[in-house]
């Protein structure tokens, strides 16, 4: 009887190896994914030995995309997709037609026909959303301002590959004729109804789905059962995903992100993270270690120079590409270079369209190996990116004079206007952060009558509270630069309201050298950190989320209504 339970042989066979290779990969200071990608190149068909079963691994992965993607939902506001959409949108956008041009020239000099360089540039363009998150995750930056702008730059990836897989099939007779023929009402009709499908699911989970959701998690809360609560949340990712998948053609990842989306809005989402996480990363592994099994090894000796030019499209090209476009969108070098480093690999999408690309028959088989192997080595090679970010920075200001001038360049943002009203210049309240907290708080202080500058590194969040007739300005805070613009040597408190332990750190030891008698309030989210921030930095410490922005909001109306209205001189 056991030899017919591949469920259970898969996945024991999967966890276990990956455990093991995991561990070795760590004690040789090698990122754990490198040993659950290994691991599943041991278990799959290209290799001697068990062989698990790919159709299963891939199904299980699937599961771990869902969750995955539910949890960043969870973290991830309406609010926080809209406010870097300006840069999302066009960077996603001309950053996929810049990677298809590179990955579809590079095939069309191999000799592949249009259909094929085209199915295989898109392939190489879209990033991995699974990927990218265990990255920012492992870098304590998914909840910054760059790691929103990275996940809202690939919720936009996700979107456009939906409309790609659903059209592809309707135009493949078109390129498998090399692109004779036009546009006919039929292709039309369909691109209309996929649009249609997308946008009504999306209004349905924003406006139906955040009113019915958080509700029903409320009435299973009110059980008191634990099990209960925590089925509901995993029982609302995955049915919520493929009811999305099936009703409206979305992705599983993208359902299960907007899932997310409006669970975030009960008062349980922070406790609905916390519950579903062991299994969130149970079933990344799986996900990993099913990309492994993808892999042929003998791709690389038959075709060395192909791979190496896949490799250099996806970690090179495309780096380069998202690099020069979030600069010429005018922000920092710093969020420059980290969007970069998420979307150099590619992952999930990219093995669904090349085997879409298979079935039509418009990608040959060799193509769909290629792709696999960019794919597992620029995942492996993805961690190591990521630390080169602050020396590629560092570098680059030291021994580039267009660096330095570009950091230095005459941003209208970065500084506060010379009309600004003396009352914002001194015993004023400097607020780092104008999301979901600082909103409540710079809210809060003007409808009491107090002087508040905003420090924020979203453009977007600045021009909104400038058009709001509120002083502020455009930097990362824990630089002196931008707490010298918002006139921290004059304020009377310091109130950082992003979830940045050691960026607040940093902010802290700042101000408290620019002025000794500043008082601190601070955002926190773990015990360890609250407590460093409370004794070492002399800081107000507030955890918790809705509890937080209302604590805040008292701590910060009553530390003003104590300081003396008099104003200090601008020597003293």
């Amino acid at each position: 009887m056991h030899h017919e339970l591949t469920l259970i042989n898969t996945i024991a066979a999967a966890l276990g190896l990956a455990l093991v290779l995991g561990f070795i990969a760590a004690r040789l200071k090698l990122p754990a994914l490198v040993g659950y990608l290994a691991a599943g190149i041991v278990i799959g068909p290209f290799t001697p030995g068990f062989v698990a079963d790919s159709a299963l691994a891939a199904q299980l992965a699937e599961i771990g995309v869902m969750l995955l993607m539910f949890g960043v939902g969870l973290h991830f506001s309406l609010d926080d997709l809209m406010a870097v959409k300006r840069i999302a949108v066009p960077g996603a956008v001309v950053q996929m037609a810049a990677a298809t041009a590179m990955g579809g020239a590079m095939a069309h000099f191999w000799g592949w026909d249009l259909g094929a360089a085209l199915v295989f540039g898109i392939s190489l363009s879209v990033a991995s959303t699974v990927v990218l998150l265990k990255a920012l995750e492992s870098k304590g930056v998914l909840d910054s301002v760059n790691g929103r702008i990275a996940v809202g730059w690939l919720v936009v990836e996700d979107l456009a590959m939906v409309l790609v897989l659903v059209l592809l099939p309707a135009v493949a007779p078109m390129l498998r004729t090399g692109g004779a023929g036009s546009i006919d009402a039929e292709l039309w009709g369909t691109l209309v109804r996929t649009l249609l499908a997308v946008a009504a699911f999306v209004v349905l989970m924003l406006v139906v789905g955040r009113r019915v959701f958080p509700w029903l998690l409320w009435q299973v809360t009110r059980t008191g059962s634990r099990e209960l609560f925590t089925l509901c949340v995993v029982a609302a990712a995955v049915t919520i995903a493929f009811g999305s998948a099936k009703l409206f053609g979305v992705s599983f990842a993208l359902g299960a992100f907007f899932a997310g989306m409006v669970l975030r809005e009960s008062e349980f989402s922070h406790r609905a993270a916390e519950e579903s996480l062991p299994l969130r990363d149970a079933f990344a592994v799986l996900f990993f270690v099913s990309v492994g099994m993808l892999f042929d090894p003998r791709v690389i000796v038959e075709r060395p120079l192909q791979v190496i030019g896949v490799v250099a499209v996806i970690v090179v090209g495309k780096s380069i590409a998202a690099l020069a476009l979030v600069l010429l969108l005018r922000y920092p070098l710093n969020t420059a270079l980290t969007v970069s480093a998420s979307l150099a690999q590619i992952g999930e999408f990219s093995f669904i369209l090349a085997a879409l690309g298979v079935s039509l028959q418009l990608l040959p088989p060799e193509g769909q190996s290629l792709i696999v192997a960019g794919a597992l080595i620029s995942i492996a090679l993805n961690p190591l990116t990521f630390t080169f970010v602050e020396p590629i920075e560092r570098w680059f200001l030291a021994r580039s004079e267009l660096a330095r001038r570009y950091a230095q360049r005459d941003d209208p943002l970065a500084e506060l206007p010379a009309s600004t009203e003396e009352r914002y210049l001194a015993r004023q309240v400097v607020l780092v952060g104008h999301g979901r907290v600082g909103k409540r708080i710079s809210q809060a202080l003007r409808e009491a009558g107090m002087a508040c500058v905003v420090i924020d590194e979203n453009r977007e969040r600045v021009e909104e509270v400038r058009a709001q007739g509120l002083p502020a300005v455009i930097g990362d805070a824990a630089e002196p630069a931008a707490l010298i613009q918002a006139h921290i040597a004059e304020a009377a408190l310091l109130v950082i309201a992003v979830p940045d332990a050691l960026g607040a750190r940093r902010m802290i030891e700042t101000a408290r050298t620019l002025n000794a008698q500043v008082q601190v309030a601070v955002r926190s989210q773990h015990g360890d950190e609250a407590r460093w921030l409370a004794t070492e930095g002399g800081a107000r410490v507030f955890v918790g989320e809705e509890e937080l922005a209302q604590a805040m909001v008292r701590h910060t109306l009553a530390t003003m209504q104590s300081v003396p209205t008099t104003t200090r001189s601008r020597g003293g």
